[in-house]
This record gives C-alpha cells, structure tokens and sequence, in this order.
C-alpha cells in the first residue's frame, strides 16, 4: 500500500490523510483514468480529518471526511465542465479554486503553497491539452515492390487525375463572417473604484461572486448579472 501513494508525498502531505484517499480511490477510478497530484489541506490549528483535492487526467475530485474519519464524501468535476482555475495565496497557506460553465464556484483553503501552485500547474496542463489535444499522425507505409520509371509516370498522371476530379465534386467552402455583439451598456463605475482592466484574474473572479450574491439575493435583475459577467468574463 505504501508504494502507491509513496509519490504523492513530496510536498510536505500528511500520510495518513493521502493512504485513506488513495485506499478509497481504487475504487471510484474509472478506466484509463490516473491519479496526477493529491493535495492535502493543512490549517493552522491541528486538523485531524482534513480536507482534500484530488486531480486525475479526467476529472477534480473534492475529498471531505465525515464521521470522525470512518467515511467521506467525494464530489467530482471533469474537465470539460471547468471553465477557469485559480489560486489565492495567503499568509497561512493558499487558496485554490475553480469556476464551473454553469457559474458554479468551488474552493478550498488552506493548502500549502507548493501543493497549491502544483495542482494549479497541473490543472492549467489538462485544460491546454482540452483545447488544444495531441493528433498523432498517421505513419506512412512504403511499399516494398521496386517502381520502373514509365510505371512511376503512370502513377502520378493517375493520382493528378484522381485529384481533379475529387476537387470539381467537391462545393466551395462559403465564407464565413464572423460578428461580434457589442457589450451592454454598464453603468458608470463610481469615483475611486478601480477599472477591470487594471484587476488581476483572482479579483475578478471575487468580483463575479459578489454579482452572483447580488443576484441570489434579489438586488440585480438577471439581465444586468448577465451583463457584468459578460464583461468580467471578456477580461479573464
């Protein structure tokens, strides 16, 4: 048991807090699935069942003990519902969290800062490979038959022929216009507040929490949410 989460122990992790996951999580793994990084959450104050986050090259998975440590809930998030991550580092550790597509907010404190900037890193590393995913290309088979010169002009008159023909069946591609919506109307920012263009990604992922409150609790209207998201949204 211990060599399977001997590697998860480089960053200062509580070992028994990782061999209890780790236990649990053999499991909840789903096919071609592999753990990259468990960070474990450390408090001031000694934590004997503390939280932790665990990424796999498919998914986020939040791990919270309960029951004096007999059990745990475990809540899971795959990449392709994760639309931005972050990290806050603080005096006492740090913080790391992350924006779903449907507006949902999740985070967890107290993470040492290593831990904290490694799940970042990795987190950041499967979004990329999300957007932009590795083609392999297709190898070339040579034939082994040697080719005579009037064999090989043979070839390649009937490749160019094959070629043109395919190209006068095929419509041309219409072109396409892209059109951009401009931005709604905001309402003048008031004397002294700072522009969102000077606030780093972390502020303004704290600023769309607080238009979220303002809008669970019946201050703002949808529409105007939907505007100052918009806008937040275009400078992250």
């Amino acid at each position: 048991m211990k060599e399977q989460f001997k590697k998860f122990l480089n960053e200062e992790q509580d070992p028994k807090a990782i061999e209890k996951i780790t236990s649990k999580l053999n499991d909840l793994l789903m096919k071609g699935e592999e753990v990259g990084y468990i960070a474990v959450q450390k408090k001031p104050a000694i934590t004997v069942f503390p939280d932790s986050i665990v990424l796999t090259n498919k998914r986020i998975i939040i791990c919270k003990p309960k029951n004096l440590g007999l059990s745990m809930d475990f809540t899971d998030y795959t990449w392709d519902d994760i639309a931005s991550t972050f990290v806050k580092e603080n005096i006492l550790g740090s913080e790391f969290s992350f924006g779903t597509k449907t507006d949902l907010a999740v985070s967890i404190d107290y993470i040492p800062k290593i831990q904290a900037r490694k799940i970042y890193t990795y987190a950041k590393e499967q979004l990329d490979l999300l957007k932009n995913p590795v083609q392999t290309a297709t190898p070339i088979q040579e034939t082994a038959e040697p080719v005579f010169e009037e064999e090989a002009e043979e070839i390649e008159e009937v490749e160019t022929e094959e070629v043109t023909s395919f190209a006068e069946i095929l419509p041309a591609a219409p072109a396409v216009t892209e059109t951009y919506e401009p931005l709604p109307t905001q309402p003048t920012q008031p004397a002294g507040e700072r522009k969102l263009s000077d606030l780093s990604k972390e502020e303004l992922f704290d600023k769309l929490q607080n238009y979220k409150k303002l809008l669970d609790n019946g201050l703002i209207i949808q529409g105007e949410y939907d505007a100052y998201k918009k806008e937040i949204l275009s400078y992250m």
